[in-house]
């Protein structure tokens, strides 16, 4: 209880830290995933372990909490971890990670090392190579645990050593507690819009959720603002700070489209680009809000996301163009005129 008044006279902890899950009950989300890994840390027996899945959904953290569980007091001589900032070629490989894998270490009865290797999809193919072979000669002492966003990555002759778990996007749900946790524990006001708003901009990330609350309730409380004065984190405020088109303004458009009210379209969609958005800025909220959208009918909606799509590949293409958008604006509105 001491530490509060001391981190706010001195450098702030970033919440993803503070509040980063020590224990894998504390773990939000992916709840079949973590009754497995709860349960080898119950049996003590720890597999090579291949996490996937998408960022800021609790891999590295449930792979840290579970060493913590089975390793407990040398918890901080028992566990190797190596991040992609990290150099990982071949040769990190044959030193630093064989040596740790030889070095005795004072560990429970029944646990091994841990080798925590973030980020493993982006390993040169030489160095996973390597890494397959070191893997086996010294699995009697020592387990790995790899993290990353896509286990395909990885070669064939690794994912066949290692149990495969998967983690999902995290639900609205499950980050809107977690938010409500933090904002009672750190004493920050906020409106529902506001962390709607959050919810909106974090699509599934606990990381990018607790980071924009974080930005929000700093410049809420004295960033220099005609909303800052109210002292309450509101969608304005969250919008401000994640830089992101307004989807209310983006929702306009999309209704516009559905009337077929082109010149209105236009109009939003000049607004906005007229702010200083990019094309792919705008095509990633206009595809979000078209997905929520509830008054669109759902044959519509599928060919609107279908035309937003192709929209999209062409400018992640490299055709970052205001004219892709109006192009996409001009065929939404022809497909609602067709059906009426």
């Amino acid at each position: 209880m001491d530490a509060k008044p001391a981190a706010k006279k001195g450098y702030q902890v970033p919440w993803i830290e503070k509040f980063r899950p020590q224990l894998l009950k504390d773990v939000v989300g992916n709840e079949e995933t973590l009754i497995r890994l709860q349960a080898i840390a119950e049996d003590g027996n720890l597999p090579n372990l291949i996490l996937c899945g998408p960022p800021g959904t609790g891999k590295t953290t449930s792979v840290h909490a579970l060493a913590r569980q089975l390793l407990g007091s040398a918890y901080k001589e028992g566990v190797l971890e190596l991040n992609a900032s990290d150099a990982r070629g071949i040769d990190v490989v044959r030193n630093r990670i064989k040596s740790f894998a030889m070095n005795k270490v004072t560990l429970p009865p029944g646990r091994h090392k841990i080798i925590i290797l973030d980020e493993a999809d982006s390993m040169t193919t030489s160095a996973q190579q390597a890494l397959r072979r070191t893997m086996e000669i010294y699995s009697n002492s020592t387990r790995f645990c790899l993290a990353c966003n896509i286990s395909t990555k990885l070669i064939e002759a690794i994912q066949s050593r290692a149990a495969i778990l998967r983690y999902s996007k995290l639900s609205h749900e499950q980050i809107l507690a977690n938010l409500l946790k933090v904002c009672e524990a750190e004493e920050v006001a906020y409106t529902d819009d506001g962390l709607e708003a959050i919810l909106f901009t974090a699509e599934g990330d606990m990381r990018h959720a607790l980071n924009n609350l974080q930005a929000a309730h700093s410049l809420a409380k004295g960033g220099g603002t005609a909303s800052a004065s109210t002292s309450l984190v509101n969608q304005k405020l969250v919008f401000q700070v994640c830089d992101q088109p307004h989807p209310t303004v983006v929702r306009e458009m999309i209704d516009a489209c559905q009337k077929s009210d082109l010149p209105l379209a236009i109009e939003s969609l000049n607004k906005l680009y007229g702010s200083g958005y990019s094309a792919s800025d705008i095509i990633g909220t206009i595809f979000k809000v078209t997905k929520v959208h509830d008054s669109l009918p759902e044959g519509e909606k599928l060919g609107y996301l279908r035309e937003i799509g192709f929209t999209h590949m062409r400018i992640s293409n490299g055709v970052n163009t205001l004219l892709q958008l109006l192009g996409l604006i001009s065929r939404l509105c022809q497909m609602s005129e067709s059906k009426q």
